[in-house]
């Protein structure tokens, strides 16, 4: 039979407490000790990703920053090392992500706050991004980062005036910071506030002459004003100090535009080539495994140009199509790639070539995001001989100003140009004139390029002229605005989808006796088939290449202010010219 065990007295249960508090306390050291343990050695996974990092091995400093995570779930500066490498790698998305939790494990770390602010940014959460900032400048009172960053972000949310008010402020209380007066110029110059722009950008030189995206900004500054000798020097001076590979093929990019719209187009054609670079933030991979055709013989060669960057480029760089086809003669073959929307046009103005479209897709893998460009008409017949982005031609076709024809490429349909002459003869007599105002892609720093139809009074009020709208996209509100404004009628083809609907874009481009419009792809429509265009720049634009026309087109006349984007100032200069120009009729 069982014995019922004694009850313990208090002294036993004392005794009993202090051990199992002793064993507790143990067990707490044990776990603080193994968490140290743990953290050195997260902490030396996490020095070789610095270091990695520092080195540029990127991926090196990914793999580190994760085995110091594996090791120490627990180790903010591993998760801020792992965040900073998904953001280089393109994935923007969960580098955010990855920020907040380091910002959760140690929420007094200020660079964090930077750095959440700068990919919330990088995402367009513009609000966020502030916030990040403001919060940062909170903590870190006595840094100029917060300032920089906070008051370019406010001028890309489209308040200069309160992103000068910040960062003049912030030069109040830190007169000797470059960087300050670097942001400072630069929501100036993104404002269209060029010229103000230089007297900061001369002041951050002065403060820190090393500092080698100021002299880049300062030839973006130069550039715009047209002063591009001054714009070339900055961009040399730019590539003389600076380390960052990114920022050179940036520098090298931006100078290649400035050399081509000097009209030094050998030279300037060559270094556009960067833009092929594979690390080149535009880079689109093309998924071939022909090689480059790099201006070598073709004569009875397959050859496949590819169209590339945007619906304007394409029109543009097609002036160099001619030429391929003569080149591969006969017994070769030319084929285009270009946006679907211009395949039947490109057909019916190549007829000797073989016209399709691409399909571009985004490849995710272990170097970030990659734009993949597949050509799959192209290669039914296998892979052709040899083939080329269409902008990279030029660099032997046209060399020189006097290389390029000044003739029309692009062919519309006839039977449509037909029925929109005789659609618009039924208006009456008078000059009858295109226009477009815009391009479709606005934002605050895309707009300084472009003037309101508000600002087209004195164009629009031109006797004996009748104005016909080519200005694609939804602008049914603008063209009535203009119309009560300035007593005219502002005529459009009812049905006509100018957006996607390019060979009727085309036609009707082809059917109107001249164009007026900013430097848009409706205008490369236009002056490709022939019409006679003329461009309103906000100032001097590369594809000028050193003229005051567009040389790629058949006849073409510029007309820029003589202060950067004072539309005021040009648009009573452009109506004079137009005045006389229906007065000749």
């Amino acid at each position: 039979m069982a014995k019922v065990a004694p009850a313990p007295s208090i002294d036993a249960l004392s005794g009993m407490d202090a051990k199992m508090a002793a064993l507790s306390k143990l067990e707490g050291l044990t776990e603080e000790f193994s968490a140290q343990i743990h953290r050195r050695k997260s902490d030396r996974y996490l020095r070789r990703a610095v270091r990695a990092w520092r080195g540029g091995d990127i991926q090196a400093a990914g793999r580190a920053a994760l085995r110091a995570i594996d090791i120490d779930e627990s180790n903010p500066k591993a998760f801020h090392v792992l965040a900073m490498y998904l953001e280089r790698m393109g994935h923007v998305h969960k580098a955010l992500v990855t920020y907040e939790r380091a910002f959760a494990l140690d929420p007094d770390d200020p660079e964090l706050l930077i750095n959440l602010g700068l990919t919330a940014w990088n995402l367009k959460l513009h609000d966020g991004a502030a916030k990040m900032f403001r919060l940062y400048i909170a903590a870190q009172p006595d840094s100029p980062l917060g300032y920089n960053n906070l008051g370019s972000i406010l001028g890309d949310m489209g308040d200069p005036d309160l992103a000068v008010e910040t960062l003049r402020a912030a030069i109040y209380r830190m007169p000797q910071e470059a960087i300050l007066w670097n942001a400072l110029a630069t929501v100036l110059a993104e404002d269209g506030r060029v010229e103000e722009s230089l007297v900061f950008y001369s002041e951050a030189t002065r403060l820190n002459p090393d500092f080698a995206r100021l002299y880049h900004n300062f030839g973006y500054a130069y550039q715009h004003l047209g002063r591009l000798p001054e714009a070339l020097e900055a961009y040399d001076n730019a590539l003389a100090r600076v380390l960052d590979p990114v920022e050179i093929r940036e520098a090298t990019h931006s100078r290649s535009i400035c050399l081509i719209g000097m009209g030094r187009l050998e030279e300037g054609f060559k270094a556009y080539e960067i833009r092929r670079d594979e690390k080149f933030r535009c880079y689109v991979h093309h998924v071939l495994k022909a090689p480059l055709w790099n201006g070598e013989d073709i004569n009875g060669k397959r050859v496949l140009i590819v169209g590339e960057q945007g619906l304007g480029d394409e029109f543009m760089f097609a002036n160099i199509l001619p030429d391929i086809q003569r080149a591969v003669g006969p017994t070769g073959k030319l084929q285009i790639a270009v946006d679907e929307r211009l395949v039947s046009l490109f057909a019916r103005s190549f007829p000797e070539a073989e016209v399709g479209t691409y399909d571009d897709r985004t490849l995710l893998d272990k170097d970030g995001n990659k734009a993949l460009r597949f050509i799959p008409f192209a290669l039914k017949d296998g892979e052709p001989d040899c083939y080329a982005w269409m902008g990279s031609p030029l660099g032997w076709l046209r060399p020189r100003i006097e290389d390029f024809p000044h003739q029309s490429f692009l062919v519309p349909d006839p039977a449509r140009v037909e029925t929109f002459r005789a659609k618009l003869a039924e208006g009456g007599p008078g000059l009858k004139v295109g226009i477009c105002w815009r391009s479709m892609m606005m934002d605050t720093k895309r707009s300084k390029y472009y003037s309101a139809l508000d600002l087209w009074g004195p164009i629009l009020q031109t006797p004996g002229v009748r104005f016909i709208n080519l200005q694609y996209g939804d602008c049914k509100d603008e063209l009535a605005h203009a119309e009560e404004k300035f007593g005219v009628k502002i005529e459009f083809i009812e049905g006509l989808n100018l957006k996607d609907d390019i060979d009727g874009a085309a036609a009707l481009s082809a059917a109107v006796d001249m164009m007026i419009s900013a430097p848009t792809a409706a205008a490369a429509v236009a002056a490709g088939v022939g019409t006679e265009t003329w461009f309103l720049t906000a100032g001097r634009t590369w594809p000028q290449l050193g003229t005051m026309e567009f040389p790629w087109y058949r006849k073409t006349q510029v007309f820029t202010p003589e202060k950067f984007g004072n539309w005021q100032g040009l648009m009573p200069q452009v109506a004079e010219t137009l005045k006389a120009r229906s007065a000749a009729l």
